[in-house]
């Protein structure tokens, strides 16, 4: 069975309802740990809960997570 422990995260709302959540987190399983970045899109339901719909993953690789970075800087 997997754990997921959210370590730290940053929230950014947009649009009416919507957010988009970036976290530091890591799953736990009986082999180990393995930390990875997680950016979430989601919206709130009418009654203020998380709904969470697309999510990517990227390993906790400072090369990376730099690279990705970079990347968005030079498309947008």
């Amino acid at each position: 069975m997997v754990e997921f422990i959210t370590i730290k995260q940053k929230e950014m709302k947009f649009g009416t309802n919507n957010f988009v959540e970036v976290a530091n987190k890591k799953a736990v399983t009986s082999d180990g740990e393995k930390p990875f970045i997680s950016i979430t899109r989601g919206y709130y339901t009418e009654d203020k809960q998380k709904k969470f719909t697309k999510a990517i993953s990227l390993p906790l690789e400072e090369t990376l997570i730099n690279e990705v970075i970079d990347a968005i800087g030079k498309v947008i």
